[in-house]
């Protein structure tokens, strides 16, 4: 069955930078739709990267230029980097995959989802 494993969270000052990863079991990579979501308490989860069927990221604008989202298909391992974090990126990220919607933004689309991993910035 199809599992995704993030890793990497943690807490940093304002400014910092922190990278999550995303192991997928059960599915090869270069075959699934793959994104990052984040939900922070008391807010709706919400879309911050994705990768499109041609290969290209996309990205929330309120990370644009901060976050990069990249994908090892050989190690099948989903990358987050995120940069200059502020304190409105604090939240619980999660890794999700669906096999049809590549690049989207919808949570209800994504059929797997990883346990999340807290980012705390302050």
């Amino acid at each position: 069955h199809v599992q995704l494993v993030e890793s990497g969270g943690g807490s940093v000052q304002a400014g910092g930078s922190l990278r999550l990863s995303c192991a997928v079991s059960g599915y090869t990579l270069s075959q699934f739709c793959v994104g990052w979501f984040r939900q922070a308490p008391g807010k709706e989860r919400e879309g911050v990267a994705a990768i499109d069927r041609d290969g290209k990221p996309k990205y929330a604008g309120s990370v644009k230029g901060r976050f990069t989202i990249s994908q090892d298909s050989i190690k099948d391992t989903l990358t987050l980097r995120m940069t200059n974090l502020q304190p409105g990126d604090t939240a619980v990220y999660y890794c999700a995959g669906q096999a049809d919607y590549c690049g989207s933004f919808y949570a209800y689309e994504y059929i797997y989802w990883g346990q999340g991993t807290q980012v705390t910035v302050s």
